[in-house]
């Protein structure tokens, strides 16, 4: 064994599970481009009812998406199939628990607290120092924020939208109790009497979960809330609410018949962006600091970057996902969505507590103090980059610049194999996970996700395998590539289109536009489909045609497994470059609220 040999040894045996590193050089390929029919309205519920009951159309979609061309991969043949990308970074011997989290003065919260914070949105700490100050008690914040968030009132505010249920009873007393200690003088931490938001998709005690639909899946029974809703009340946050959804998670704009559509705080006539659009719009309003997503499909990273905000997809199994109900169990991991990069870092820390009831969760190494790498690395495989449109090309070519020329960071070219035929085999892989679990009967679903279903029903097993033999050769070229370029990001947009414009006539029945859902999740199904931590932020804003307002562009960067705290690091440079680099400087939604003023002291 050389020396090089040796050096990646001592790398990977500090993983569970670490892929095999193995380059595979194969050129770039862009594939075909989607054309689907756009349906909506009352056609599309003729269209699902024909799909769904004629035989061998549904053969005929699932051929045309372009899924059988798997098979045709000839580099496949001698892979074996990796079934989930759980790739688990284990403790250094000399590793100590950073004790609390949220405690302002352990030396690693206050480092984040030092951090330059610019005016705009409200951080925890804004809350936290309001309190301290005593300017007014979690209590006046919560009887300013129910009546906006309420849908069990004839005249609802527009941001009730964003929200499926908000038990008044357990907000207030939770408020209450936060209250009395702030009095007491013995908050928990940086956290306590703080809201947040919760998708749809977790358990919670005493809410149902319906995932978007209106079917109840809780069944009328009690339900343990979910591990990273528990860390944060356990720190004293407030959860306010459940969030508006895509239903199931399907689709990665939001629209959503059952329970209304948000629309984008930016631009009253763009998606939230999906599915986790209910978290992203109460985040972007200014309703709470932060809020938990999903992503089994950029269903973070894409509401945060449609909405202007920071989303951190983890690595697979880091965060306890325990008891939730998950559609699509190899792909999708909850997450923080926040306005700015303190709350991200401060959320992430307290949802990734090792679980210890958790298989996977208990055995990930705690998070670790912030610290700046010696080496900064951004890779870029330009073919793929250059799928954007040039809008968001600009924008994001303008932050590596920065970043480059400003921030030390090297720049380098990298390639990625079969990007295409990946993106087809994570969307057969998260559409086969979804039909065999819980949705089998696809009766209460909305037709655009019936048709979906169907289709995801022809998938053969020899193809379902071909997607786990991509997986693993996927894998293994990361491995390679972080192997060769330690504390390597992969950079990417994170959607090549900047906002998703809402139509006339899309909002009653539902909307099927499988051309613009492919190409808004180019470049998001890698992180998911290989079990690597990504990070999402805004890099600018771009011209619309429709309504009033800019819409956000973001970048995405894509960190080895475990990397959690070094794309964190990336964020905050991210954060530097839109309040320093870019000339236009961040810019607040129209929508957005003024909570805190309208904190009236009690």
């Amino acid at each position: 064994m050389d020396r090089q040999d040796r050096a990646q040894s001592a790398q990977t045996s500090s993983f569970i599970n670490y892929p095999t590193p193995q380059a595979h050089d194969v050129p770039y390929k862009a594939g075909p481009e989607p054309a689907n029919p756009v349906v909506k309205g009352a056609l599309l519920n003729i269209l699902a009812s024909v799909i769904t009951t004629v035989p061998y159309l549904p053969s005929f979609l699932y051929a045309n998406a372009g899924f059988p061309s798997l098979r045709k991969i000839k580099e496949l043949d001698n892979v074996e199939a990796r079934f989930e990308p759980v790739v688990i970074p284990t403790a250094a011997p000399n590793d100590e628990p950073l004790g609390s989290y949220t405690d302002v003065h352990a030396p690693h919260v206050k480092a984040l607290l030092a951090k330059k914070r610019e005016g705009g949105f409200y951080t925890i700490a804004d809350f936290h120092d309001a309190y301290k100050r005593g300017s007014f008690t979690p209590v006046d914040v919560v009887i300013g924020l129910l009546p906006l968030i309420r849908r069990d009132v004839s005249d609802r505010s527009p941001h009730s939208t964003a929200f499926i249920d908000s038990k008044l009873d357990l907000v207030r007393q939770a408020a209450e109790k936060s209250a009395q200690r702030w009095k007491e003088g013995k908050p928990l931490g940086l956290l306590d009497g703080v809201p947040f938001a919760v998708k749809d998709e977790m358990d919670v005690k005493a809410y149902k979960r319906f995932v978007g639909t209106k079917h109840d899946f809780t069944e009328g029974k009690e339900v343990e809330t979910s591990w990273c809703v528990r860390m944060l009340e356990e720190e004293g946050a407030i959860m306010i609410g459940k969030t508006n959804m895509h239903e199931i998670g399907m689709d990665v704009n939001n629209n959503n018949p059952n329970w209304g559509t948000p629309r984008n705080p930016n631009n009253q006539d763009y998606y939230c962006g999906g599915s986790s659009g209910g978290s992203a719009y109460a985040v972007a309003s200014g309703l709470v600091p932060f809020a938990i997503g999903a992503d089994g499909g950029g269903s973070i990273r894409i509401p945060s970057n449609f909405c202007g905000l920071y989303g951190l997809k983890p690595t697979h199994g880091r965060v306890s996902i325990a008891p939730c109900l998950n559609f699509a169990n190899t792909n999708t991991v909850q997450g923080p969505l926040a306005a700015n990069m303190l709350d991200l870092a401060i959320s992430f820390r307290v949802l990734s507590k090792p679980d210890p009831s958790n298989s996977t969760s208990r055995h990930f190494a705690p998070p670790r103090p912030l610290s700046s790498p010696t080496k900064k690395t951004l890779g870029v495989y330009k073919p793929w980059f250059d799928r954007a449109d040039p809008e968001v090309q600009e924008h994001c070519s303008s932050a590596l610049r920065y970043f480059s020329t400003e921030l030390g960071y090297k720049l380098v070219d990298i390639s990625i194999p079969f990007v295409h035929e990946g993106q087809l085999a994570h969307a057969m892989t998260i559409m086969s996970e979804a039909h065999s679990s819980q949705l089998r009967d696809t009766s209460y679903l909305t037709a655009a996700n019936r048709v979906l279903l169907k289709v995801s029903q022809q998938t053969p097993a020899a193809d379902w395998l071909l997607a786990q033999r991509l997986r693993h050769l996927i894998m293994q070229h990361l491995a390679h590539l972080f192997q060769t370029h330690p504390d390597l990001i992969i950079i990417t947009p994170t959607t090549p289109n900047a906002g998703w414009p809402i139509q006339a006539g899309e909002m009653g029945s539902g909307l099927f536009d499988g051309n613009t859902q492919i190409r808004t999740m180019e470049y998001v199904w890698l992180a998911n489909f290989t079990g690597v931590p990504a990070i999402q932020f805004p890099v600018g804003y771009a011209e619309t045609k429709h309504g009033d307002g800019k819409v956000p562009v973001g970048m995405c960067g894509h960190g080895e497994w475990g990397s959690e705290e070094s794309l964190i690091q990336f964020g905050f440079d991210g954060e530097k470059w839109l309040h320093e680099g870019y000339k236009e400087g961040r810019k607040m939604p129209g929508a957005w609220v003024d909570v805190l003023k309208g904190a009236t002291r009690t």
